[in-house]
């Protein structure tokens, strides 16, 4: 093991195969669909299809909640009394409670004598692949014997060189989860328009295109974007659009020279609140992930 233990939970959305191999801990979000709460972790890859039909039905819609503090303490301590330090990454306190779950865990295996000063929980003001990507790059950078705050600042550096965008078909899951942030400012716009997004500790707008296929040109705009500024690490992840992802994926091989870290789908916990038909890309400096 190495000395420095990575935790993250299931809003990134990494393959169960980059997990793996890169020895991440994952601590899964809840979602709520017609009274039926289940973690996010549990709900399959094959089985959200089903779920996303259920939400396309749902007249309430779903309801999402963070983890308990008795969940990350299941994850925690094992680890401390492996002997290391903990480096724990987690999706923007700007839209959830994750974050303060894990300091409340923190706090009380400091307070019980159980090491919890070892835990450097780490605010990533982003979510899904720039979560992603910040997970894998402090992973590497624990294989290679980084200690905690080596690791942690390791994360900030990845913070501050990540962007991350994302279009969808619709604001209304935004508006109903009250999730929206500045996007605010779409509502009301022609209802044809597919918002362009990024996150910055909170939803926030980038553009406005009228159809899905000017939404794919910009993500194909944003991934050169990236590649001019060196960030040629990258992603692609969607809801239910798995022909769109796949396109971008061949546009970004031939942009980058390169295959991307990861492709994913967006599961429950975020997609109760944007809805199907997200498409997404972004990147880091490949340098970050080793």
């Amino acid at each position: 093991m190495p000395a420095t233990a990575i935790v993250t939970d299931s809003t990134a959305y990494l393959p169960e195969q980059v997990v793996s191999e890169n020895g991440i801990h994952l601590v899964s979000l809840y979602v709520t669909l017609d009274g039926e709460q289940r973690r996010e972790s549990e709900i399959s890859g094959a089985a959200y299809n089903e779920f996303f039909e259920r939400l396309r039905r749902s007249e309430e819609g779903a309801t999402t909640s963070q983890p308990s503090v008795g969940d990350f303490l299941e994850v925690y301590e094992p680890l401390l009394a492996a002997g290391g330090d903990i480096v724990s990454v987690h999706i923007s306190s700007g839209i959830s409670g994750t974050v303060e779950s894990a300091r409340q865990a923190r706090q009380r295996l400091i307070d019980d004598g159980k090491g919890g000063e070892r835990i450097f929980v780490f605010d990533t003001r982003s979510g899904c692949g720039g979560q992603g990507m910040i997970a894998i790059a402090t992973a590497r950078a624990a294989a290679a014997g980084a200690d905690g705050a080596a690791t942690l600042a390791l994360a900030e550096r990845a913070r501050e060189s990540l962007r991350m965008w994302f279009a969808i078909d619709t604001l209304e899951y935004l508006r109903k989860g009250g999730r929206i942030g500045a996007a605010q400012a779409f509502l009301g716009s022609a209802l044809q328009i597919k918002p362009i997004l990024t996150l910055e500790e909170e939803i926030t707008p980038v553009e406005r295109v009228r159809t899905r296929r000017r939404a794919f040109e910009r993500m194909v705009d944003f991934a050169r974007e990236r590649h001019s500024d060196g960030a040629d690490a990258w992603v692609v992840q969607h809801i239910q659009d798995p022909e769109s992802a796949r396109r971008l994926v061949d546009e970004g091989r031939q942009i980058f020279g390169r295959e991307p870290l990861f492709v994913s789908e967006i599961g429950p916990v975020i997609g109760a609140h944007v809805g199907p038909g997200l498409l997404g890309t972004g990147g880091i400096p490949l340098d970050l992930v080793g």
